[in-house]
């Protein structure tokens, strides 16, 4: 009986026993993972048919900072390296697509190119950058790390602020790259199948299928031999090492892996939000970013997604609550008690403390307790 036969035979009678190792590893290994994953993105795709245009971008914000999660937990959460710099390359990211991509002023720099050229640059250019500080950071780790990766944000604010050719300088800013595929604007109204998409749902789709193939290749590349090395220089660095596993490789592939997502994110969080400044590259944005992993789950990739979610989405919940609380604020420098940017920061800060404490893999973890609970209920072990 080869193997393939006495998997389905095995399948029939025992859902949940694995005859064979890539079975086990599969992406969607069994039929409800399958079912729902299906049924999610129906739910996704869909969304603009019913949302207004500014609940639409608030969903295209959670897919991109979906997919800049993705990047960081590669580096942190897979390969166990604090990065307090994702800020950086997703500036970096975003400024070399608003040249590649962008329109030229008086100010600053564009060659008004296809995106099939500016987006994977966007990624490219970070990536290389990444890959030529990893040595640095392979050296180091810890909180030594986190402070190296922190002075990256110091450096390319400087940067971003002084190339005012491509960043328009600090204070100005510059609008963000055109999304012209082919000769095709993505960023422009449509009417598909008798369905009208606005400006912000056309990108909201392109942004959907870009997390769903991002999201394969680095779940993939999680299953795969070097993300088992990633694992094991993690878990114990120098236990991988005598085992074969080559530290200074497996670091550096990791930091310019995450360079080259943070960059993807950095290019489409531009032309979501409609223009950047070198101000925006810094460490509040880093930092909703490792809320992101913590929250969401580390060392997972539906984790990154779901954090994503809980990050964008509380911002607009807490607004939405201070229209009903009278100590809660929606300006700055008011009377009451909080303002919904304060009460932001805390509920950020006090999530992650939690999580950290209470549950490691953040809401992940949380359904896998649920998911557990149920399958073996109603018994208690």
């Amino acid at each position: 009986m080869t193997s393939r036969s006495a998997q389905q035979s095995l399948s029939r009678g025992r859902p949940m026993l694995y005859a064979d190792y890539r079975a086990e590893q599969a992406i969607w290994n069994t039929t409800s993972k399958k079912v729902v994953s299906l049924l999610l993105f129906i739910v996704a795709l869909s969304l603009p048919m019913f949302l207004n245009r500014d609940l639409i971008g608030v969903f295209a914000l959670v897919i991109v900072y979906a997919i800049g999660g993705i990047g960081l937990n590669i580096i942190s959460g897979y390969a166990g390296q604090i990065s307090l710099g994702h800020a950086f390359f997703m500036g970096l990211g975003a400024y070399t697509a608003a040249v590649v991509g962008g329109v030229s002023t008086n100010l600053v720099r564009g060659f008004e190119l296809d995106v099939l050229i500016w987006l994977p640059l966007a990624g490219l250019v970070p990536a290389a950058i990444g890959w030529l500080i990893a040595p640095l950071a392979a050296r180091v780790r810890g909180l030594y790390l986190a402070i190296l990766t922190l002075g990256l944000l110091f450096i390319g604010e400087h940067i971003f602020k002084e190339a005012t050719w491509m960043s328009g300088g600090g204070g100005v800013g510059r609008a963000p790259t055109t999304v012209v595929l082919a000769g095709f604007n993505i960023y422009q109204r449509r009417t598909i199948f008798g369905v009208d998409f606005s400006a912000i749902g056309m990108f909201y789709l392109f942004c959907l299928l870009l997390l769903v193939v991002m999201g394969i290749l680095a779940r993939n590349l999680a299953r795969s031999r070097q993300g088992r090395s990633f694992a094991a220089v993690r878990d114990r660095d120098i236990a991988a090492e005598v085992m074969g596993v080559p530290l200074m490789q497996t670091k550096r592939l990791a930091f310019t892996i995450s360079s080259f997502y943070a960059g993807i994110a950095g290019a489409l969080l531009t032309v979501v939000l409609g223009f950047t400044t070198p101000e925006r590259w810094n460490l509040l944005l880093s930092i909703d970013f490792l809320a992101v992993v913590l929250i969401g789950g580390v060392a997972t990739i539906s984790g990154p997604i779901a954090g994503a979610m809980f990050v964008v989405l509380l911002p607009r919940i807490i607004e939405w609550a201070a229209r009903i609380l009278p100590f809660i604020s929606t300006t700055v420098g008011s009377n009451q008690f909080l303002n919904v940017f304060q009460l932001q920061r805390i509920l950020f800060g006090a999530m992650i403390v939690l999580f950290l404490v209470l549950e490691p893999r953040g809401l992940y973890g949380i359904w896998i307790r649920v998911r557990n609970y149920f399958k073996a209920w109603p018994f208690s072990y």
